[in-house]
């Protein structure tokens, strides 16, 4: 019963004691008030409630143990309070200091790279872009003119930068980037289009309703997209591609479709002409001997059907020999067997311009 009456004791003296010790710390953060004690009133009770505290644990040691555990707690939490106020304090500092790193990081976009020229257009000198800040207001013109040098000048992004050669997707990040690293919007979205496409031009001439520059959107179009905006005319044949890159030329027959898919870059050249009268020569067994008129595409076949046809009905004995003439201006010969090629085990061979053809038996 002692034991008991003595923890009740010591358990109220430590509520006393702490009651007091949050009023006197209350009173020191609010100042005196007009209904607060006296000066050296609030003196007096502060030193009585610092000597009670003091002496606490002589009489009564339990009383005393609890006090200094509890006076540890609050310190701890103290530290741990500080510690956090730190902590949060030196986040926005970080990342303030690490901001100019991720402003550094590259603008331009790779995956440009692996595009095929036909879906990506890298703006040029003269070209008109319509740049607009997404998450912005701004009552500025949004169209800015890739200028001679190739430059753009958008003076939000500080001093004007090379811009052509570069896709209207990685003009927006370089900006988005600039802004950034300028602190002048740190969430910078744009947005880039090509208003007006003027730097992309090939020239087309010869036998066509519209000749002259005509405009691209793409890195390279198909010739048939040119083409069809020149407009043909109907005795035109063939199309002659002058190669801007490398100065060569090549040569593409209007009727055949599948060569039409070539594609033509900015600054070539595409001549329009006539179809020449072109030739081979055809003999042996064969029905209608002679110089034959020679198309695109024609095979050997074809050839012989068109000349009449071979002389007999043994065509599992017919041979045929193509005689081509080589750089050097001599005549290579290949043979073929024509039930082979009937039968499609053998391609069907395409002659040129000024093949000899000659039927015969085989030995």
């Amino acid at each position: 019963m002692k034991r008991l009456l003595g923890l009740l004791f010591a358990g109220l003296s430590l509520s006393v004691a702490l009651m007091e010790a949050r009023a006197q710390t209350f009173n020191a953060r609010i100042g005196p008030t007009e209904e607060s004690l006296g000066e050296g009133d609030a003196r007096a009770k502060e030193d009585k409630n610092a000597g009670q505290l003091k002496d606490a644990p002589a009489k009564n040691p339990a009383t005393g143990a609890a006090i200094v555990a509890a006076d540890a707690a609050a310190n701890k939490a103290a530290a741990t309070t500080a510690a956090a106020s730190v902590g949060e304090s030196a986040a926005p500092a970080a990342a303030s200091a690490l901001a100019p790193v991720a402003a550094a990081a590259p603008t331009r976009a790779p995956a440009a790279s692996s595009l095929p020229p036909t879906a990506i257009y890298r703006v040029g000198v003269s070209d008109v872009l319509d740049v607009r800040l997404l998450n912005g207001v701004s009552r500025e013109s949004t169209l800015f003119t890739i200028s001679t040098g190739g430059l753009l000048d958008y003076p939000l992004a500080g001093e004007p930068f090379l811009a052509a050669g570069m896709t209207t997707d990685e003009i927006a990040a370089h900006l988005s980037a600039e802004l950034r690293r300028r602190a002048v919007n740190d969430r910078a979205q744009f947005r880039v289009s090509v208003r007006e496409y003027v730097s992309h031009t090939i020239m087309v001439s010869g036998l066509v309703e519209q000749p002259g520059a005509k405009i691209m959107r793409r890195e390279a179009v198909p010739l048939f997209v040119v083409l069809a905006e020149a407009l043909p005319r109907a005795e035109a044949a063939r199309a002659t591609i002058i190669s801007r890159s490398n100065g060569l030329s090549r040569t593409i027959e209007l009727i055949d479709s599948p060569a039409l898919n070539e594609l033509v870059a900015a600054g070539d050249v595409v001549n329009v002409t006539a179809r020449q009268v072109e030739y081979f020569y055809i003999g042996g067994q064969i029905s209608s001997p002679g110089r034959k008129d020679f198309h695109a595409g024609l095979t050997l076949t074809q050839a012989i059907l068109a000349s009449g046809g071979v002389r007999f009905d043994a065509k599992s004995k017919v041979k045929v020999v193509i005689s081509r003439q080589g750089a050097d201006g001599r005549l290579v010969p290949t043979e073929y067997v024509l039930k082979d090629i009937e039968a499609g085990e053998v391609p069907d061979p395409h002659l040129l311009p000024g093949d000899r053809v000659e039927v015969g038996r085989r030995r």
